[in-house]
């Protein structure tokens, strides 16, 4: 089943664009990552997804239910905005009851549950609270109602590397009970950490839909060569092969095809050392930036 299903959706702001003929559709249980540079088209697909605006035209609908007509799916949503902001004046423990208060369930347990995994104070109030406190609180309010779906939006600005380890565990234990994550980020590390498919957006567009498992594994190679002497650039111009650099007597280049073409083209010549890695998910996106550019 999709918990999620995107046809054709296209925003406007104005003569401004926000999206175009966006189509995406996430399987219940999946952790899908959404990935673009600022201004993409990331936070305009969620707010759209949330009902906080209305498509210029095309649909969104969540658990088959339309996002703008049928407002009361919502309930089953946890959402965690990239930036967040409260009520000064309230205490952690009366804002997370305040919004507790919106599903008719008693969801104390779950706050202090999420709490103690947050390190957070609930007895603080808002004011005293740093930006990585407060996006704490951000976290704790998107998930203590159990939602069925969590929508992220660059979930770990201002998260500190520990409170970013624990996000992740417990966003995987959520996964495990059943969740379905929509995790938008910009730090592609993240993405590659949590999640089995992911999109990448550019300019309003979706360009590219994979499995992580492809993009990381069958698809590209990240290949270093360090040779005895300096190696001719041209030398590695061969199908397959991008984003080569050369310094000196080194060489790195991506490569997508046959690594056994590549081992033969070097055996005609002499080389001290050589890597053949997994790239990080940050060099597959750049190339695939430059390719779509």
């Amino acid at each position: 089943m999709s918990v999620i299903e995107i046809k054709n959706l296209t925003k406007h702001y104005g003569k401004s664009r926000g999206v175009i003929d966006v189509n995406l559709e996430v399987a219940e249980g999946e952790i899908f990552g959404f990935i673009g540079p600022n201004g993409a088209g990331k936070s305009t697909t969620i707010r759209t997804l949330l009902g906080l605006i209305y498509p210029t035209s095309g649909s969104a609908k969540i658990f088959g239910k339309s996002c703008i007509e049928q407002p009361e799916v919502r309930k089953e949503v946890g959402y965690l905005p990239s930036e967040v902001f409260y009520y000064d004046n309230m205490r952690v423990i009366d804002l997370l009851k305040y919004s507790a208060s919106f599903y008719k369930k008693d969801c104390s347990k779950r706050i202090n549950e999420l709490a103690e995994i947050m390190d957070l104070d609930l007895k603080k109030k808002i004011d005293d609270l740093s930006f990585g406190n407060k996006k704490k609180v951000g976290i704790v309010q998107g998930l203590l109602h159990e939602p069925k779906l969590i929508i992220l939006d660059e979930p770990t600005s201002g998260l500190d590397p520990l409170m970013q380890h624990k996000f992740f565990d417990l966003i995987e234990q959520e996964s495990k009970k059943g969740a379905t994550v929509f995790f938008s980020s910009h730090i592609l590390s993240e993405v590659q950490r949590l999640c089995s498919r992911v999109a990448f957006i550019k300019d309003g567009r979706v360009i590219k839909l994979e499995k992580m498992s492809d993009l990381r594994e069958n698809n590209y190679k990240l290949i270093k060569v360090e040779a005895g002497s300096q190696l001719d650039k041209s030398f590695f111009a061969m199908p397959g092969a991008s984003k080569l650099e050369v310094k000196g007597s080194s060489v790195s280049f991506l490569f997508k095809g046959d690594i056994n073409k590549v081992v033969k083209k070097l055996a005609e010549t002499s080389i001290s050392n050589l890597l053949v890695e997994e790239p990080e998910l940050e060099e597959i996106f750049m190339h695939y930036y430059a390719k779509e550019g």
